[in-house]
């Protein structure tokens, strides 16, 4: 489960502003990571698969991480790129496939490959194209889930929202603001696409629609983002929160935010990344610049 959140400057004033909650397993480590400029040369091992190296040189990114797997949940690249993902469910059955990419590697590969949003779309179909989507996004300790992914991606002047179902996806550009939670929002691909018994009602849409309120109240500030990714009042059901803290019938978490993140990507300028591991509404946002 996540939340995405991003406001072009039209909707700011400003800079595009980019939001996340990352909501994992409550027990799983997740670490913000400085990942360095390099020029690899031989197969990248990402979390269950090799992928070919970059022609070019990586570009220094900063990303919050899973600690059992390569790839990231959300960051920022020094060209201004930021990018998250969120588990989707859809009418194909992700355990059906073999070990691929997970939707943590492409967000990690497009930080650390792409110049622009539009170029991480580009990337995002390719690598599909190549190597497909599958495997365990959980670490085995944590049951080993497998879901598809939804993928925000924004740059200083641009945004997109890329859906996938196995290597079949859709594209939305953003004209001035947009979130993005754990269903298929892209009209076209929702009907063909969205898995008939996830609960959307019930778990999803209060916080997707919590989100596209806090966009709606204009000028969108770093601050309105703050507050809302430490929200508790966009649930249906107690705890299925945008700060979540989720619980079963028997009172045990089980799934909750462990990390968050607020990127603010200025034209001609360098991004700034507000990072936090935890829960957003008891920790304090770290500032990390980048370029």
């Amino acid at each position: 489960m996540c939340d995405c959140l991003v406001a072009l400057p039209s909707a700011t004033g400003g800079a595009t502003l980019f939001a996340k909650n990352s909501d994992r397993p409550p027990r799983e480590v997740q670490i913000v990571e400085r990942v360095p400029a390099r020029h690899d040369t031989t197969p990248i091992p990402v979390t269950h698969i090799e992928v070919a190296p970059s022609p070019l040189p990586t570009i220094e990114c900063v990303i919050s991480r899973p600690t059992w797997c390569w790839g990231a949940e959300h960051g920022v690249n020094a060209a201004g790129v930021a990018i998250g993902n969120e588990a989707i469910y859809t009418t194909l059955d992700p355990r059906s496939l073999p070990p691929a990419l997970i939707g943590m590697d492409l967000v990690r590969l497009v930080l650390e490959r792409a110049e622009s949003a539009a170029a991480g779309v580009a990337l995002i179909v390719d690598l599909l194209g190549r190597y497909g989507q599958g495997g365990p996004g959980h670490s085995p300790e944590d049951g080993g889930k497998a879901y598809f992914s939804s993928f925000m991606i924004a740059d200083p002047t641009e945004a997109f929202v890329v859906e996938t179902s196995g290597s079949e996806y859709a594209v939305e550009q953003v004209s001035d603001v947009r979130a993005i939670s754990n269903r298929t929002t892209i009209p076209v691909f929702d009907t063909v696409h969205r898995h008939p018994r996830q609960p959307v009602e019930r778990l999803v849409d209060p916080r997707w629609q919590a989100s596209q309120q806090v966009l709606a109240a204009q000028p969108v500030t770093v601050e309105s983002l703050a507050a809302h990714l430490r929200s508790h009042d966009s649930c249906a059901e107690s705890g299925w929160s945008v700060c979540m803290h989720a619980c079963d019938a028997d009172g045990t978490l089980v799934e909750a935010t462990t990390a968050s993140m607020i990127a603010e990507l200025p034209a001609g300028r360098p991004p700034r990344a507000l990072m936090l591991t935890g829960w957003p509404c008891q920790q304090e946002y770290v500032e990390y610049a980048l370029g």
